[in-house]
């Protein structure tokens, strides 16, 4: 017998290890069985389970159990991202905690083998987490970027990319960080908004005849102005295009050049160009050819191409000083305070710099285009459609994409130079000695590269490199390209575009077929989740709270098409309560001796009750399985709930009581089986989203089933394939007339307010012959769970008497004895004047466009709920009135 409750955190690590030992997380060795791979999003080897990942994770486990179910070569391919910066960061922190010491102190060797030390006793804890979630990974073939595999592979497409000219060496543009003195991602640039000043200097024009007045937010830069652009249609500038400004302090004439890129109505209409500080300026320094001066080093303080009294200024010091010497000169023409967005690096938290460095390109429009063309033409297909625009979007603009990195934990750069500068690629540097010696006629010493590769570079590889390329590998031929990528919609451009331009590139192949662009998660009031507002939700609190399985179940019934998912503990803890409600069940079938009978065969089955709940098993295995094979994952959900609460645990339940305790054998006999065989699909069906109370259950409830084979996990039973056949038309409407009749009766009872222990006889007013035979039968059952007297058949309702339609059929309840009709006519109607107004409010609110578009975006979503509850709620409300004024 089953105990009286689950106890997850028992069940959940008993399970998950007897899971892995059993190697049943591995794909099965069948050569006839289709392959199904999906490759993990590798989180950071620093990082620990939050709930985007506890999502993400649940989604691509619900998927791999069911395909797995189905018989599929299910592999769920695990591993983790060195994540460059990120790890380098907190490596850098402990040394600085355990004795002041930094890595330039302890060189590069010695500080890349301390991250290591680091990565073999810290690393990974996230994978460990993953377990407690209940992710049915393949653990033995996990990766790590960094892992030799993996390099050889990071290596090898380097070098190819250079020798097809698709990898180059530039002077550009780059988002530095002063703190880590690294070029990063946009991904890695976080915008904020702050407080500053629109500073309006005059340069004055070199002839003498006048000035030039420009704004700018960042007065430090003017110290590398090239230029002055103005709009070539801007009248009150084209008498001054092809004259010199002398510029400020620095002494230097700066050509005033004609640009579209001036806004004639913002500002003075004229612009300061700093092609080295400012991505903008950059762009109209290449059309106009303008020297590109760097003011700056790698510290963001000011270097040798400035004046020598500012040499050395940090940027914000050389700021106040430039701002303070315009003002001395009689230059400064005003200060407008403005709040801005300002870029920082998400690690270190500075003010990110726009710098001209020397750094590694990929020629990424060029890898593009077969990438956009294949999910033009469907190779590759996002879910939900509409994020391939996003794709589209950045694909069809793409920029050349920096690698480089100035860091030391990494990939490092398989490039040498050599004593002239000469440049050498090569996957080994015996091999790039080799290039040298050939170009030289003699040895002669080389320099490996020092920068690393970005973390992208090597993640974009992840569908391949991870199944053994660039070996000719089983697992590569079998699983490549693999069919299903879950992630999120913020890495679109950075992850899943790169991974499908380097697949298609050295594959031929898609990485995969299918993108699943899973929602956002935020908590109860819609606002994003963060440490600072004190409102993150920790995945594996909530583990520990309610267990895994409520957790995801909770996760995938909310993880619809919408941009967002709305979290809250009592969400939670509602579907905990959905799994007590089946652990309570089954624990009812064993106590009434249910038990699946040898050779049973549900299209035989004779009662009525039980034709009906086979139909409905069979139409919810058919809508969960095309849910899931369409990864729509809270459509599953949904049908799982409504079918095994409302149809199984509330009403098969119910009206099979009777017959359990009846005294027709062959009856007993058969609901027996037929229960013992809906929980059986029961939990084959929940499995992928539940599977801990699943396979507790299953292993637990031999007594329910004792024909099936129940020598094996239910991780690895096939998935229930069950035909139409099995749907009884007839039997659906006499159980659905059953259950509407009570379930319609019951909101009679409680709108109305009509006392619980009143018990006023059903009145049946009107009905087909059929439908009095099914009512006259279940009489005494209706009488039980609808809490009236009896079910009376009359050819009139008495006056009081409150009528409702259920299929065609009339049928009424006379409360006026037990409740005063004019008291709930006006307590009715207040209600629905309180929603009426309430309704108005927030439609009004609603409907002004300034609120919707200045109110934060969570403020707007909830008054929307809040007026879709109201008109909800008004309209029950309206019925319960109507029918009492029917009998007014």
């Amino acid at each position: 017998m089953l105990e009286k409750t689950f106890d997850p955190k028992t069940v959940e690590p008993r399970l998950y290890a007897a899971w892995e030992a059993s190697g049943g997380f591995a794909p099965t060795d069948d050569p006839a069985a289709e392959p199904f791979s999906i490759v993990i999003p590798p989180p950071n080897v620093t990082g620990s389970l939050h709930i985007g990942h506890a999502l993400n994770n649940t989604l691509q486990d619900v998927l791999i159990r069911f395909e797995r179910m189905r018989g599929k070569a299910a592999l769920w391919l695990p591993g983790t991202d060195h994540a460059g910066i990120a790890t380098q960061m907190v490596v850098e922190r402990q040394l600085a905690q355990q004795g002041n010491q930094s890595r330039r102190d302890l060189g590069r060797e010695a500080f890349v083998a301390k991250v290591w030390e680091w990565k073999a006793e810290s690393g990974g804890t996230i994978v460990n987490q993953l377990r407690r979630l209940g992710a049915s990974c393949d653990w033995s073939r996990e990766r790590f970027t960094l892992d030799e595999g993996l390099s050889a592979a990071v290596r090898k497409v380097f070098v190819t990319l250079y020798k097809e000219k698709l990898i180059y060496r530039d002077k550009r543009l780059v988002n530095w960080d002063p703190h880590f003195q690294t070029a990063i991602s946009d991904l890695e640039v976080e915008q904020r908004e702050v407080d500053g000043h629109y500073w309006h200097f005059a340069y004055p024009l070199e002839d003498g005849s006048g000035e030039i007045v420009v704004a700018t937010t960042r007065p430090e830069t003017m110290l590398g102005d090239t230029a002055v652009a103005v709009h070539p249609g801007d009248e009150r500038y084209k008498h001054l295009i092809g004259k010199c400004v002398r510029l400020p302090i620095v002494n230097r004439p700066v050509p005033i050049i004609a640009d579209e890129y001036a806004d004639p109505e913002k500002g003075s209409g004229a612009v300061k160009i700093t092609p080295a500080h400012d991505f903008n300026d950059f762009m109209v320094g290449k059309r106009n050819n303008l020297p590109m001066i760097n003011v700056f080093d790698d510290f963001a303080k000011v270097n040798d191409n400035a004046p020598v009294e500012y040499r050395g200024l940090d940027r914000f010091a050389a700021r106040k000083k430039v701002v303070e010497q315009f003002e001395e000169l009689g230059l400064l023409r005003g200060i407008e305070k403005t709040r801005h967005m300002v870029p920082h690096g998400d690690r270190s938290g500075v003010v990110v710099e726009p710098y001209l460095t020397d750094q590694w390109y990929v020629n990424a429009e060029v890898l593009a285009r077969d990438a956009i063309k294949a999910v033009e033409t469907d190779r590759t297909v996002f879910v939900p459609k509409h994020w391939e625009k996003t794709y589209f979007e950045w694909m069809r603009n793409i920029q050349p994409w920096c690698i480089s990195r100035q860091l030391w934990w990494g990939h490092r750069i398989p490039a040498w130079f050599g004593p002239d500068g000469k440049v050498f690629v090569a996957e080994t540097e015996d091999e790039a000695k080799r290039q040298a010696r050939e170009l030289y006629g003699r040895d002669e010493p080389l320099k490996q590269d020092e920068d690393v590769l970005d973390t992208w570079f090597s993640s974009a590889l992840w569908p391949f490199s991870t199944l053994g390329w660039p070996e000719k590998t089983e697992d590569l031929r079998r699983f490549y390209p693999t069919h299903t990528l879950i992630t999120g919609f913020d890495i679109i451009f950075f992850w899943v575009a790169r991974m499908m331009m380097q697949g298609l590139h050295f594959m031929g192949e898609v990485p995969f077929k299918r993108v699943f662009i899973n929602a956002l998660v935020r908590d109860a009031s819609g606002a994003k989740m963060s440490k600072s507002k004190g409102n993150v939700l920790d995945p594996l609190e909530l583990v520990d709270d309610f267990g895994a399985d409520a957790l995801r179940f909770t996760l995938t019934a909310m993880s619809g098409a919408a941009r967002d998912i709305k979290l809250s503990r009592q969400r939670i803890e509602g579907y905990r309560n959905f799994g007590t409600k089946l652990w309570n069940a089954t624990r009812f079938a064993q106590m009434n001796g249910c038990a699946r009978a040898e050779g049973f065969d549900p299209a035989q089955v004779k009662g009525v009750l039980n034709r009906w709940i086979v139909g409905e098993t069979q139409r919810t295995a058919k809508v969960v399985t095309e849910a899931l094979a369409d990864c729509g994952f809270d459509q599953a959900a949904d049908a799982l709930y409504k079918f095994i609460w409302r149809q199984f645990c509330d009403w098969y339940v119910e009206l099979a009581k009777p017959i359990l305790t009846g005294e027709d054998k062959a009856a007993k006999a058969e609901t027996q089986a037929t229960a013992a065989w809906a929980l059986d699909q029961i939990l084959l069906l929940l499995h992928p989203v539940m599977p801990f109370l699943t396979e507790e259950l299953w292993g637990q409830t031999a007594d329910l089933g004792a024909a099936r084979a129940h020598t094996g996990f239910l991780m690895t039973a096939p998935w229930p394939e069950l035909p139409d056949t099995l749907v009884d038309a007839g039997a659906d409407a006499e159980i659905e007339l059953l259950i509407e009749s009570i379930s319609e009766g019951r909101s009679v009872r409680s709108e109305l307010n009509v006392p619980p222990s009143a018990r006023p006889p059903l009145l049946v007013v009107e009905a087909s012959e059929a439908q009095k035979k099914v009512l006259s039968e279940s009489a005494p059952l209706i009488a039980r769970l609808l809490r009236v007297e009896e079910v009376r058949f009359v050819d009139a309702a008495p006056e009081g008497a409150i009528p409702y339609v259920v299929d065609g059929a009339t049928l009424a309840l006379p409360v006026a004895e037990f409740i005063d009709l004019a008291a709930e006519r006006a307590r009715l109607s207040k209600e629905v004047a309180s929603l009426a107004a309430d309704i108005e409010k927030t439609a009004k609110k609603l409907g002004n466009p300034d609120f919707v578009a200045r109110a934060p975006e969570e403020v707007v979503e909830e008054n929307r709920e809040r007026l879709a509850e109201a008109e909800t709620a008004k309209a029950k409300l309206e019925g319960a009135l109507s029918r009492l004024t029917a009998v007014a």
